[in-house]
């Protein structure tokens, strides 16, 4: 059976060369394409595809504002194919925000030769979009964190103690509910998400918009603080390394790990060596399989260990992959996670 897609742009040749891309897949089919919000509304009735490719920047109702709506009243999964630039980073996290499984970069010039660069990739989205757990937004799971936590205002962390988590697709939100509730005297926080480098500046500033602590895009040599946390930079491995002083971040563009930079494996296993076991890891959604060994290693190095439950995943790759291997101690919702990561890190536990 083939994954039905409906393709949204309001580009007539931006739709021909997604159709054609799309269609060279053996187990994916276009069933029609829509030229803006009310072609695309139509056509979501009458064709009901499995997933939607969507623009952001289309005539009358944007892609936005469709796609809140669309969450709404029909949440279905939808892969935001967009111009990815620093400028247009916050309105494709929004995206996210509303709903999106993913996104990929709509190139500026030479589109149709330059779209078929990323055809693997488009291809490998709309089978993880396809398969993705897509369900319109609640306050339920944030309201049963926000009760765990009142009990933790008064938790004391162990010494030198680090908490570091990663994630890919649907991590986005993820980390975010997770950060914006930790409290200021938290451990610090040093985290890989896979983004573009474009858009990782923007994340922590979102992030940090959201929440009590102070979030960070990491930078070279920059010291582990508690109650700060520290994001990945697009195109950047994040280790973290000890110094007499404590510990510091480090950035560096050596190769990708398990295709990947950031990867979360590299920051893992820099945490296991770095921290002898201070640490505490968390892998929450994503595709792949990036920080499953590496969460093991964090395990095996005497680390408590986390990963995100598949029913509160948007895709259960990577922390599956993990749950596979051993390497989480818990298994647990969403919701649950800053509560225990928190319990984890304090003298409580």
């Amino acid at each position: 059976m083939s994954i039905k897609v409906l393709v949204v742009d309001d580009s007539p040749l931006i739709r021909g060369v997604l159709t054609e891309i799309l269609n060279a897949a053996p187990d994916i089919k276009v069933v029609g394409t829509a030229e803006d919000a009310h072609d695309a509304r139509d056509k979501i009735k009458s064709l009901n595809p499995d997933v939607l490719t969507l623009d952001i920047e289309m005539p009358g109702m944007n892609g936005i504002s469709f796609l809140k709506n669309l969450m709404r009243l029909r949440p279905m999964p939808v892969v935001m194919v967009s111009t990815l630039t620093a400028e247009g980073a916050p309105a494709t996290l929004k995206a996210l925000e509303y709903g999106a499984v993913d996104y990929l970069a709509k190139p500026k010039v030479d589109v149709a030769n330059a779209l078929n660069h990323y055809k693997d990739e488009l291809h490998e989205k709309v089978r993880v979009a396809a398969s993705a757990r897509v369900r319109a937004k609640t306050e339920k799971a944030i309201s049963a964190n926000v009760s765990h936590l009142i009990k933790l205002d008064s938790l004391t962390y162990l010494p030198n103690h680090v908490i570091t988590i990663g994630a890919s697709t649907g991590g986005t939100e993820a980390i975010k509910e997770v950060v914006k509730l930790l409290p200021t005297n938290c451990p610090p926080v040093v985290v890989t998400q896979h983004i573009p480098a474009a858009f990782s500046t923007s994340f922590a500033a979102r992030l940090n918009e959201n929440a009590k602590v102070t979030v960070h895009e990491a930078t070279h040599g920059q010291k582990l603080v508690k109650g700060n946390v520290y994001i990945a930079p697009g195109d950047d491995h994040l280790t973290i390394s000890r110094t007499i002083d404590g510990y510091i971040c480090r950035l560096d563009k050596d190769a990708p790990v398990n295709r990947h930079r950031p990867a979360v494996d590299k920051l893992f296993d820099s945490v296991a060596v770095a921290t002898k076991g201070r640490a505490t890891g968390v892998l929450l959604t994503g595709m792949g399989a990036d920080g499953a060994k590496g969460l093991l290693n964090l395990k095996n190095a005497g680390c408590h260990t986390i990963a995100q439950d598949e029913a509160t995943s948007v895709v259960w790759g990577m922390p599956g992959a993990a749950v596979e291997l051993n390497a989480a101690a818990q298994v647990l919702a969403l919701q649950d996670i800053t509560a225990c990561m928190l319990k984890a890190a304090s003298k409580a536990r």
